[in-house]
């Protein structure tokens, strides 16, 4: 297993995973990752001087990822956390916790002072993950997303 940045023959995997992901696990699929313009295009939607997006490679094949971007519409120095999806096959591994602690690091590296995200209650394992990374529960979203069917919100000071 490698973590690298994403490519943009890496396109295609990126998006059939997150369009499998969601409805797996009953998102709908407006107001998500599902509709958003940048999961058909992630290697574009991550060429930022402030931003970076993460895939896993096993065995050649891309079994998902990650990314960190300065959070849309906010004026204090905040990125978010963006984007974490897995194929089935490969949950349960630690990927996850790896990716985030990448990402983390990468947004602690381009200066960030705080990391949020956005999820739902229906990814428990990764809520789970959030948590033992010191990410706290928020009341209301910052920013603007566009992923209004998120209704989890959490925050990290780097």
């Amino acid at each position: 297993m490698i973590i690298r940045k994403i490519q943009p023959e890496d396109n295609p995997a990126m998006a059939a995973c997150i369009r499998s992901v969601i409805p797996e696990f009953g998102m709908p699929k407006v107001g998500t990752a599902y509709e958003d313009p940048e999961t058909d295009a992630m290697f574009d939607a991550y060429q930022g001087e402030r931003e970076v997006y993460y895939v896993i490679e096993e065995d050649g094949e891309v079994l998902g990822g990650a990314g960190i971007k300065e959070l849309r519409d906010n004026e204090n120095n905040v990125c978010e956390f963006q984007k974490m999806y897995f194929f089935a096959k490969t949950r349960g591994k630690g990927y996850g916790k790896k990716l985030l602690a990448k990402c983390l690091e990468a947004a602690k590296e381009f200066g960030y002072t705080e990391c949020y995200l956005e999820s739902s209650p229906k990814f428990k394992a990764a809520i789970h993950i959030y948590e033992l990374f010191g990410f706290k529960h928020l009341d209301k979203p910052l920013g603007c997303t566009g992923h209004y069917s998120c209704d989890v919100w959490m925050m990290k000071e780097l």
